[in-house]
């Protein structure tokens, strides 16, 4: 990302400034997001990552942050799950409720981008392909009464309790295989079947960044997330060729601490800073003068999917859409 981050700070409008095909032109609108845990921007910035370059170049980067507003109602831990709520949502924690990684208790009258999907189109294909089993059973909240009951179409998660497959070590090691494994499916997957909406979720930086703090160790972690990215987007290229339109996203849920980077969780500058990858060239000025939060990417993939959120919803929802309307 370092050498396309200089690129795009000298000149922060260009990539933005490509006129969209009208709709009529598109394919069926479809998107992934992916989740890269715990990777804070000086450190995306400084690491060679060809494949969020490549992203970012037939779109942008900028720097977005996550902690809600610092002092106020919205103040949010910078913390993973709270994080991953916050981008379900487009909510902060005061609404969504989830302040931690264990002992949750989502509030699920604020509905989550799958659940909005299922529930306005339900014809639509979804999927999930996480190293975490907690995002879908509880965050997402399939299949939960209270969460609106419905199924995702396709799910890839749990491997974390397959000590046989994917044995475990005090180095995590085993997150990298199942990272590995999930970012292979997802991509075998998007590329034969083209989910109208996906989520990816890969864990390995934060272990990494816990365990080792920042300096080498982490950097290559970043890489080889990177390369998973890769085979994601690869993926989304071959169904872009087959006419569809496709808006892929890429962000972290917080930074880490700035004296050794083993930590998170407090509302430090760098905890709270974060970044936001993605290929549609349509940005509003506010993402690209790095203004946009997690809350914002819930409902700039819905535009993106021509989904109508319901009122009663969306009035709920804080974050706004970065992606410009087309004209009509």
């Amino acid at each position: 990302m370092r050498n396309l981050r200089a690129l795009l700070l000298s000149v922060p409008l260009l990539v933005a400034c490509r006129l969209p095909a009208t709709n009529a032109e598109q394919g069926p609108p479809k998107a992934v997001f992916i989740l890269l845990d715990g990777i804070p921007a000086d450190v995306i910035e400084r690491v060679s990552t060809p494949a969020l370059d490549a992203i970012a170049a037939a779109g942008g980067y900028a720097r977005a942050h996550v902690g809600g507003e610092l002092g106020g109602p919205t103040e949010t831990p910078t913390v993973s799950a709270p994080g991953y709520m916050s981008l379900l949502t487009g909510t902060w924690a005061n609404k969504h409720n989830v302040r931690g990684n264990s002992n949750q208790s989502p509030n699920y009258d604020y509905w989550n981008i799958f659940r909005i999907v299922e529930t306005v189109e339900p014809s639509r294909t979804t999927a999930l392909f996480s190293t975490w089993l907690d995002n879908r059973t509880v965050l997402v909240g399939e299949g939960h009464p209270d969460a609106g009951g419905f199924a995702l179409d396709h799910s890839v998660d749990g491997f974390e309790r397959d000590t046989v497959r994917f044995p475990h070590d005090p180095a995590s090691r085993y997150i990298l295989a199942i990272d590995e494994h999930v970012s292979t499916q997802a991509a075998s997957y998007i590329a034969s079947k083209g989910p109208d909406l996906s989520w990816v979720y890969l864990q390995h930086t934060d272990d990494v960044g816990h365990a080792q703090g920042d300096g080498d160790a982490f950097d290559a972690a970043v890489q080889q997330a990177d390369a998973q990215v890769g085979r994601i987007w690869a993926a989304v290229q071959q169904r872009q060729r087959l006419g569809e339109d496709w808006m892929i996203v890429v962000t972290t849920d917080h930074g880490r601490d700035v004296l050794t980077g083993k930590g998170h969780g407090r509302q430090s500058e760098r905890e709270r800073t974060t970044w936001i990858v993605t290929n549609v060239p349509t940005l509003e000025a506010r993402f690209t003068s790095g203004q946009s939060a997690i809350v914002d990417i819930a409902p700039s993939i819905l535009q993106h999917l021509r989904i109508t959120v319901p009122a009663a919803v969306s009035r709920e929802m804080e974050g706004v859409s970065f992606v410009r309307r087309s004209p009509r």
